[in-house]
């Protein structure tokens, strides 16, 4: 018969491409994942992994089960989130993704809040790029994302916008281009090369397409996905960058440019044909009290 503990582990390994990552994500030991997959292995009469040296890849096998196994589980999520929520009571785990930077700049008084409210909630918080979020939930692996939304739409996503996240340009206090009293158009900014979030994000993409639009294709002289460590790079002095404007402060400051104002928006993302469990949907209904203003409705409010 079929374990689920077999068909996470499975998953888990199938996600992560590792077992000893697989077991640390699982907080099991590199053992028990393994006689896991062995179990399901047997059981099937296939081998579902190749191996090799420290790669770990499906096998055709492997390839098949996939989709059944992610069905079969979340049937299961969803028998089991039914019977919960007869009782009408607000428990369980809640599967909850979010990026790092809206992690750490957005979400700290909502879970305060909804921690005081819910005691009885566990969260299983995963960080992970909101392109990587988007996936996640499309692929139905978490619950509930709050992330950078995708500006070019997700259709196939339902998605509560929450804050609008203004962009702005920046260089360190000091540098030669702050000392310029005009403002900067594409040109004079593309001959100093930018510390960017990349390519493959959200926000590089609202960027490099500001650029595009004035034919202009921006060459990074570093480029990563953390904001964070973004800012510390341009307040060393190592170029200019596009960021969020609330993370502007000291040794930072914001530069004049000729372009139209950037922003992105923040959001959160369930998918549309997954039946939310009690605690997501409090959860969600949390989160839109914490909304900009403009983006509250009565309809977000009631339970």
């Amino acid at each position: 018969m079929l374990s689920l503990n077999d068909l996470t582990a499975f998953l888990a390994v199938a996600e992560l491409k590792s077992f000893s990552r697989a077991a640390e994500h699982l907080h099991l030991t590199q053992p028990a994942i393994s006689k896991r997959v062995q179990s399901l292995e047997s059981l099937l009469g296939a081998p579902l992994f190749d191996r090799v040296g420290k790669q770990v890849y499906l096998t055709p096998a492997g390839t098949a089960l996939l989709p059944r196994a992610e069905s079969l589980l979340r049937a299961a999520e969803d028998t089991r989130r039914l019977i919960t929520d007869l009782g009408n009571t607000v428990s369980g785990v809640l599967h909850l993704v979010t990026s790092h930077h809206v992690g750490l700049h957005r979400l700290p008084p909502v879970l305060r809040a909804f921690t005081r409210e819910y005691p009885d909630v566990q969260f299983d918080i995963r960080f992970e790029d909101s392109e990587a979020a988007h996936d996640l939930i499309r692929r139905n692996a978490s619950e509930i994302a709050v992330v950078t939304l995708n500006p070019r739409g997700a259709a196939d996503l339902e998605s509560l916008t929450l804050w609008h996240d203004p962009l702005c340009f920046t260089v360190a206090e000091g540098h030669p281009l702050g000392a310029i009293r005009h403002p900067l158009d594409c040109a004079a900014l593309a001959r100093e090369r930018p510390v960017l979030p990349g390519s493959s994000t959200f926000t590089g993409r609202i960027v490099s397409d500001a650029f595009a639009a004035e034919g202009i294709t921006l060459t990074p002289n570093l480029s990563t996905n953390y904001l964070e460590t973004i800012a510390m790079l341009v307040g060393i002095g190592l170029g200019w960058s596009v960021l969020p404007r609330t993370m502007i402060r000291p040794p930072l400051r914001e530069l004049a440019t000729t372009l139209p104002p950037l922003a992105r928006t923040l959001g959160c993302l369930t998918h549309p044909q997954r039946q939310l469990s009690s605690a997501a949907r409090a959860f969600r209904q949390v989160l839109a009290t914490y909304a900009d203003p403009e983006f509250r409705t009565s309809d977000d409010l009631v339970p």
